[in-house]
């Protein structure tokens, strides 16, 4: 479902849907990736080697997020922005790092960060034994005066209302897929609480467990709120 006011072309920001929960923002002369989950995601036709970006930011520490973040830090030098944990594993690992803890905001050079709670786990394997990294957040953007919500993985909870305290959301990206995370109903309910202009639903179908139709979930929004952009391709918010 395609819609004039999202396929503008000008000079603004461009959003690009990778699949999964993997976002890539370009702003300004920036290049921003969210949870760049490459290897392994179905969607994507991209690879790590196509990017070089100046930011890396991470919702937790579950490989579908973390993905190739290193690798790429590695390669370009990009700054990671997480929650102060996870932040401080990649800093000690020598990266760049910037790490607000949970309700705290990081002003950089194409705008906001603020770190969001989320309901969801975090633990990986590190060495071999499976550690908790932190906690699950969400990321709230604030750039080109846009409000844009990462809800990562995470549950549905009614402190999603806060969200537009200030300013109201433009776009929300939300999991839809269940079991993992909140389901096709619970988001459409998120979507509430947000009273987001746009809604982008994320994390589904990349595995058997997390099979949904996003069209139904759009069924459940508002008249024009639902947005399903074309994987790997521009948009413009």
């Amino acid at each position: 479902m395609f819609s004039d006011k999202f396929m503008r072309r000008n000079k603004g920001m461009k959003i690009i849907w990778h699949g999964h929960s993997f976002i890539e923002v370009k702003t300004a002369g920036k290049q921003i990736l969210i949870d760049p989950f490459i290897d392994g995601n179905p969607f994507t036709k991209t690879k790590a080697a196509d990017f070089s970006p100046d930011y890396i930011l991470l919702t937790h520490a579950h490989g579908d997020h973390v993905g190739s973040t290193e690798e790429i830090a590695k390669r370009c030098g990009a700054s990671i922005v997480a929650m102060t944990d996870l932040a401080g594993y990649f800093a000690e690992k020598g990266f760049k790092t910037y790490g607000p803890n949970i309700g705290g905001t990081e002003k950089l050079d194409f705008g906001d960060v603020k770190i969001i709670p989320a309901w969801h786990t975090t633990a990986t394997p590190v060495n071999g034994v499976n550690l908790p990294l932190g906690v699950a957040t969400g990321l709230a953007l604030k750039i080109e005066g846009k409000l844009i919500y990462i809800a990562g993985d995470t549950g549905l909870f009614s402190d999603m209302q806060l969200v537009g305290r200030k300013q109201p959301v433009d776009v929300a990206f939300l999991p839809i897929g269940d079991h993992f995370t909140m389901g096709g109903d619970d988001a459409a309910y998120a979507a509430k609480l947000l009273q987001a202009k746009t809604v982008v639903p994320v994390h589904y179908n990349t595995f058997p467990t997390i099979k949904a139709d996003p069209q139904d979930f759009l069924q459940l929004l508002d008249k024009g709120q639902g947005y399903i952009p074309e994987v790997d391709q521009p948009w413009s918010l």
